[in-house]
């Protein structure tokens, strides 16, 4: 194999030992470094280096077709790497990364641009061997002065939270030849597990495209960057469509990670003013594949003509993945809501169970922890395992933590929208913080300040859901409204943390990493990601502790002391979830007889039958 005469060149090895056919360990001087096609931050790698394909793909799909898929809202940029303007839908498409994961495990990664990794046991330092046939969508190298300079661009140039993890990861980086780098990690008073992939997973950009160009990272333009992947932009109509080509020519395309992927000739997005015009859209065959999402439409509304005459297939997939902690998230940089109390007495007033009735025709399960639907959720009294996490940190948590069961959303009567029980708890909880109903009706703290509480949404859809929680505010003494403003409007509002009550969710995976810290950290409690504003000691010390774990177990059982700690806080107000994803599309797409649990996949391994696609065209289904 190529790759091992260049290790043995680079590493002066002296013995060679195969471990499962998947990694190649060397003996020097100094330590035992490996060499792997792949990492898992846990465990082994599930594909052998000899692999093939992934499992899940259908090595022998057709290549050809366009899918068409529908977004609302506007751009004005091609740049989503950048805090100004609004990037267009897919604009990341163009860029990819060392190393690639795979939708059939939790934490591997496979070579990409990367064709085998080098690290030690303790993977202090990883050694990058770039694909010598890498190429960018004009036909140039991508080497490792690309790689060194997407790196440095990204910690110059790239977002305040991305920029200190990546400052924090990095001592040192070094090209040893052009298509071999070389990172150092910092391992002081740090674990060095996630750092591979941290660094594996950067996106890759031209080096001579910026420089040529003279663009930044940080700016907002409609010419994207030069990029390495399957596509290509076509054509742009800004606020309109995007037309994403498949380069016929792309370099990787017969590599094992990507054999039997990016099969669409075209992958198309149109702009709709809101999702009632795109949910219009897609029965009259503008747009050919609809992910729902509103469960009213998916009960109700599926009975259009298409469907009736067999066009259009209404589909439901299993998920193995964990919900996203979809939620309510309080913007704790309010005093009114730094009182817990209070966010436990708003929380009261959310009728999930009448909502899931009248509203999500009984669809959706409600999410109770962070690790919802999984054996990191954190259930009964903390168990030894988790007192191990819990104990060192008792002086800084509440006592019911380690004598009461997790906190879990509260339930209430489906039959009535407001639920007497749960108003007499929350106004109780208002009294004894100091929010006492006034005069005319509105509860009023000491100074005189009336409780009053904002929803923002652009959303027609989250209208009718957060309407009847306003109502039931209203029915506490709280001064609630629900403001509906454009999407533009909501990102930078939510930019400026200029809100009460937004919708939000959190990075949550079976094995996370440092999104933890950037989602629910002191360090990042003014960062991008940070909506709650967040941030509590108890919380900073336990993801430090995940971070640093260097087996499953330490990492699970930190895991699961979080989930329990945050459920404690009541910072947002828990959703809902489904087990199965519900999608709708012309039938003409196929797919492979096992999907894999964590993604959907349908811009990825799907594939266009060119035979039932001129049908359904010659039956006036849509038109080319």
């Amino acid at each position: 194999m190529n790759y091992l005469s260049k290790g043995i060149k680079a590493l002066l090895i002296s013995t060679i030992v195969s471990v499962a056919g998947t990694t190649f360990s060397f003996a020097s001087e100094d330590q035992n470094v490996i060499v792997s096609h792949g990492i898992s931050k846990f465990g082994n790698l599930k594909y052998p280096s000899d692999f093939q394909h992934f499992d899940y793909v259908n090595p022998a799909a057709p290549k050809g077709g366009e899918i068409s898929i529908a977004t609302y809202g506007n751009f004005d940029s091609m740049n989503p790497y950048s805090r100004k303007g609004q990037s267009g839908a897919l604009s990341s498409i163009f860029f990819e990364s060392m190393l690639e994961g795979s939708a059939d495990e939790v934490s591997s990664v496979y070579g990409l641009l990367a064709e085998t990794i080098e690290y030690p046991e303790d993977r202090t330092w990883v050694i990058y061997n770039l694909r010598p046939e890498a190429r960018f969508s004009d036909g140039s190298e991508l080497t490792a002065e690309d790689v060194m300079f997407s790196y440095e661009l990204l910690l110059e140039e790239g977002l305040a939270s991305f920029k200190s993890e990546l400052g924090k990861a990095v001592v040192s980086a070094e090209i040893l030849s052009p298509y071999k780098i070389k990172f150092t990690f910092n391992s002081t008073d740090r674990s060095t597990r996630n750092d591979i992939t941290l660094i594996g997973g950067l996106p890759i950009f031209s080096k001579k495209w910026f420089e040529d160009t003279g663009a930044k990272l940080d700016e907002s333009r409609l010419e994207p960057a030069l990029g390495s992947s399957p596509y290509v932009l076509e054509t742009m109509d800004v606020n309109k469509s995007l037309v994403y080509r498949r380069n016929p020519d792309y370099w990787g395309a017969n590599i094992p990670t990507m054999i039997g992927r990016n099969n669409f000739d075209r992958i198309r997005i149109d702009y709709f003013a809101d999702q009632e015009a795109a949910f219009e859209g897609f029965k009259a065959g503008e747009t050919t594949f609809r992910p729902e999402y509103i469960s009213k439409n998916w009960a109700t509304r599926y009975d259009f003509p298409s469907i009736e005459k067999g066009w259009v297939v209404k589909d439901e997939i299993p998920d193995g993945s964990l919900p996203n902690g979809q939620s309510f998230a309080f913007n704790l940089r309010k005093e009114k809501f730094q009182d817990i109390r209070v966010r436990e007495a708003i929380s009261l007033m959310f009728n999930y169970e009448w909502t899931n009735a009248t509203t999500f025709h009984d669809l959706y399960k409600r999410i109770d922890a962070y690790w919802e639907n999984s054996h990191l959720k954190a259930e009964g009294l903390p168990s030894s395992e988790e007192l191990i996490v819990l104990e060192p940190l008792r002086d800084m948590l509440d006592e019911e933590i380690f004598t009461e069961e997790p906190v879990i959303s509260p339930a209430s009567d489906p039959e009535r929208r407001l639920d007497r029980k749960n108003l007499r708890a929350a106004s109780k909880l208002l009294d004894e913080a100091g929010w006492i109903v006034g005069d005319n009706g509105i509860r009023k703290n000491a100074s005189g300040q009336q409780l009053e509480i904002e929803f923002l949404t652009a959303s027609a859809t989250f209208e009718r859901i957060i309407q009847p929680f306003v109502e039931n505010l209203k029915q506490l003494g709280i001064d609630a409204y629900l403001q509906k403003i454009d999407p533009a409007q909501l990102r930078q509002r939510e930019k400026d943390r200029d809100f009460d009550i937004i919708t939000t969710n959190f990075p949550i995976s079976f094995e996370p990493g440092g999104a933890l810290r950037q989602y629910l950290g002191s360090e990042y409690v003014d960062g991008i990601f940070n909506d709650t504003g967040f941030a509590n000691p108890a919380v900073d010390e336990i993801i430090t502790y995940i971070l640093d774990a260097n087996t499953i177990e330490e990492l699970e059982r930190g895991v699961i002391a979080l989930d329990r700690v945050l459920r404690q806080q009541r910072i947002v107000i828990f959703h809902w979830y489904k087990d199965f994803h519900t999608v709708a599309y012309y039938d003409m797409y196929e797919y492979p007889e096992n999907i894999p649990p964590f993604a959907l996949g349908f811009l990825d391994f799907w594939w266009s039958n060119e035979e039932k696609r001129q049908n359904l065209i010659s039956q006036g289904a849509f038109s080319e």
